[in-house]
């Protein structure tokens, strides 16, 4: 049997970058069924409007998109359905006490496969302001004629 690879980023919430700041990274592992394992590979899922929060002591995320598996037939589950996250009892009262907070949430920013195990990446956010995201923007755009002065090729 072949071996598989140390860890393939599948999905990036390019979006969260633009919208919020980021702080207090962590790795997540999440509780799917083996259809939506077999689709995650095939990348049919996004991130980009999903969210965590904790209820009665466990987190989830909400939101995730996995789109059905094709062969799945009965064994396919929703596919917005609320997702387990794995984490220890520390960092869930961390998160929680954090998302209590007024003005953070907690996003996911990455989705990663790590020795088969699927693994999301999540971040404690605050939302920009207009003016933010403006700053952002410019900054982007510098950094783009910078590496264009230079002669390299840009990549966001």
């Amino acid at each position: 049997m072949s071996r598989k690879k140390d860890s393939s980023t599948l999905l990036e919430n390019r979006r969260a970058h633009f919208e919020y700041f980021l702080s207090d990274f962590m790795v997540a592992g999440l509780v799917l069924t083996g259809t939506e394992i077999k689709s995650l590979r095939a990348r049919n899922a996004t991130i980009g409007d999903a969210f965590i929060f904790v209820k009665n002591g466990e987190a989830f995320v909400r939101n995730m998109h996995i789109a059905p598996y094709k062969e799945g037939n009965i064994f396919n589950v929703d596919h917005l359905r609320d997702r387990k996250l794995l984490l220890n009892k520390k960092e869930i009262k961390k998160l929680s006490a954090r998302l209590k907070t007024s003005g953070e949430t907690c996003v996911p920013t990455k989705l990663f496969l790590s020795h088969g195990y699927a693994k999301l990446e999540i971040a404690m956010a605050k939302g920009k302001k207009l003016h933010d995201k403006r700053e952002s923007l410019k900054e982007k755009d510098l950094k783009r004629q910078l590496d264009k002065a230079k002669g390299r090729d840009y990549q966001d």
